[in-house]
């Protein structure tokens, strides 16, 4: 397998305030890379600064070959980038068919990745007419990720999937992105404070403390700390 994204000394953070210290990974096309940390390790601004939300104040970000420096947030979304924050982001007002429709209006064959996604996630295709707030926190997971594959990306970056859901609802949502992976080539990089879900699928693990990354597989100690041996 080849790189899909490859960053070089990142460093990045707000008002001055350094949160990412010469951050160096590479994600493999058609894998899965887990991040592992603490709160306030970095994580979360780590996937802002690949999306472009956030910009970087040193290092490169090279996705399919090409540098992202100066790449608008609309035109990474373009080029296959698809970014699902912390909190799932559902527009609680809208009904689960028109949040899912935001993902694909830059799309001129929405249509056919719609219905994917309501095939992919049952409970969505059920409710498909009621609003956002009416929707479990497991099914507003769901909704938030079925939104970003409307727009069929390469790169999936997702945050703290997880988060509040009950560990049933987690173990559904981990074996999907393992389906994604293995029948689309979906590339995922997971953000997320739940090791034993995340490297239960990933092909890779890092652990980011104090906005700096070690490899599991390279770490003695992570390695015994986050897979027992």
């Amino acid at each position: 397998m080849s790189a899909l994204l490859e960053v070089e000394g990142l460093s990045a953070g707000y008002g001055g305030a350094a949160v990412l210290h010469e951050v160096d990974l590479k994600v493999e096309e058609g894998s899965i890379v887990a991040v592992l940390g603490a709160n306030g390790a970095g994580k979360t601004t780590l996937l802002r600064t690949l999306s472009g939300l956030v910009r970087p104040t040193a290092g490169r970000i090279v996705y399919d070959g090409q540098d992202l420096r100066g790449t608008r947030v609309e035109q990474m979304v373009r080029r296959g980038i698809a970014h699902v924050p912390e909190g799932r982001g559902v527009v609680t007002e809208l009904t689960v068919d028109e949040n899912l429709r935001l993902g694909g209006l830059w799309r001129r064959d929405a249509k056919g990745p719609l219905q994917e996604v309501y095939d992919l996630f049952e409970p969505l295709a059920r409710r498909k007419r009621q609003p956002g707030h009416q929707l479990s926190g497991g099914e507003r997971q769901m909704l938030a990720l079925g939104r970003a594959l409307v727009g069929r990306p390469r790169l999936l970056l997702l945050d703290e999937p997880s988060l509040g859901l009950a560990p049933k609802v987690t173990a559904q949502i981990m074996a999907l992105l393992r389906t994604l992976r293995d029948s689309t080539g979906l590339t995922v990089l997971l953000v997320e404070q739940n090791a034993r879900s995340a490297l239960s699928i990933a092909d890779a693990g890092v652990v980011m403390t104090l906005g700096r990354l070690a490899s599991i597989a390279a770490d003695a100690d992570l390695r015994h700390a986050y897979l027992g041996f």
